[in-house]
């Protein structure tokens, strides 16, 4: 569905008295005749002529996902993969004082995975300001940069591991209404994507064992965190969507579930409708064209809706 701007233009100032040519634009053709007429004349015509209406059109042409909190509520899935991950490596950070590995809470993880996207940034971050900790992998706290990235990787591959096993239990499902929402955009002819900053391999079996191989392999564009070099709420992965789907970003609609992903989606200059979740619920979502809960009573004709933004022009 095309929105609309509206912008109404005034009639143009009238000398004294105006002849009207066969050159005459059209919007002066009601006037037109083989004599003379006078300003007063010419007015009173014009004040009895509806404004002419201009309509600048921008429709929706691609419905781009986010994964994680989106197509799946995964905070709580991701917080535990990275507990066995650390209980596995026996990582410990020299500011604790227990005596077992470390652990993030529900309390901490809720507000640390919408501060810092990604899962090695995440872990870079939290090792930068609680100290490089000691491991299997190296007894002693790494001190270079070579050592410290060797952590992060293989902590991070075994947590990836971890969290498809998780997946592939079996016991996951996608969000409310993802599936249908998805259905509708492909059988009207829009373009979809899915957009996450988590690594592409873990991205790939989520896709494939939430909505399904068909509905993977039919995606029009595919990015994970792999595939930019900035992580959201950087923009540069809405960017790059509009450019492989081929459409203007404006004409995209963004779902997310998080500050993080509204600030990368709006940087990017589209348009953003949050499905929140328990530990987003509480961020602040003004930039959002709209809130839900879930997307189980949203449908592609209110997203179209959010588009129309009918404004005259002063």
């Amino acid at each position: 569905m095309a929105s609309s701007a509206v912008l109404l233009l005034p009639p143009p100032n009238l000398s004294n008295s105006l002849s009207l040519s066969s050159r005459t634009p059209p919007l002066f053709s009601l006037f037109k005749t083989n004599t003379t007429f006078s300003s007063a004349a010419a007015s009173k015509a014009l004040s009895r002529r509806p404004p002419l209406v201009v309509t600048v059109s921008a429709a929706l042409q691609a419905l781009i996902f986010d994964c994680d909190g989106v197509i799946l509520e995964s905070e709580h899935l991701h917080r535990q993969a990275y507990n066995d991950a650390f209980a596995h490596f026996n990582v410990r950070c020299p500011s604790s004082s227990s005596s077992q590995p470390l652990n993030w809470t529900p309390e901490f993880y809720d507000v640390f995975q919408n501060l810092v996207g990604g899962g090695k940034p995440k872990m870079r971050w939290y090792f930068k300001e609680n100290g490089w900790p000691t491991s299997t992998v190296f007894d002693y706290s790494p001190e270079n940069n070579e050592e410290r990235e060797k952590l992060i990787d293989i902590l991070q591959d075994w947590k990836t591991e971890r969290y498809k096993e998780i997946i592939k239990s079996g016991t996951v499902e996608p969000r409310p209404g993802v599936l249908r929402l998805m259905d509708e955009a492909k059988a009207s002819g829009r373009k979809l994507a899915v957009c996450s900053a988590a690594t592409k391999s873990s991205v790939i079996m989520c896709l494939e064992n939430l909505i399904g191989m068909e509905r993977f392999q039919s995606l029009d564009c595919f990015l994970a965190g792999d595939d930019v070099k900035q992580k959201k709420p950087d923009p540069s992965i809405y960017v790059t969507a509009a450019e492989k789907l081929g459409v203007s970003e404006k004409d995209c609609m963004v779902v997310e579930d998080s500050v993080i992903g509204l600030q990368a989606a709006t940087g990017a200059g589209m348009p953003c409708v949050i499905s929140y979740t328990s530990s987003t619920a509480d961020q602040d979502f003004k930039e959002a064209a709209a809130i839900y809960p879930d997307l189980s009573n949203v449908r592609l004709t209110d997203l179209e809706s959010l588009l129309k933004n009918e404004v005259p022009a002063n």
